[in-house]
């Protein structure tokens, strides 16, 4: 099953993704399954783990989890008004 994971900025590292996206519980976890060759990006084992991902890309854990890395925009603070924080 392929679930999409949105991030705000142009990229992340394939170490943090993992973590984001819930495939690794830890930073160490992490590191241990890309440095075995237990992640693929894009359908290739990667072992690095400050690949950069972007948009598009599907990473892949070893339970055949696969994820799809969107680039959402920053639209929260669409509404926001500073005059009506200024005199707080």
């Amino acid at each position: 099953m392929t679930f999409e994971v949105e991030i705000r900025d142009d990229s992340i590292k394939l170490g943090q993704f993992l973590k984001l996206a819930n495939l690794a519980e830890t930073g160490g976890e992490a590191k241990n399954l890309i440095a075995e060759g237990q992640i693929r990006v894009n359908g290739e084992v990667d072992t690095r783990r400050g690949k950069v991902l972007r948009e598009g890309d599907v990473v892949t854990a070893p339970a055949g989890e696969a994820v799809l890395v969107t680039n959402v925009a920053d639209d929260d603070d669409a509404d926001f008004d500073p005059s009506k924080w200024e005199n707080l």
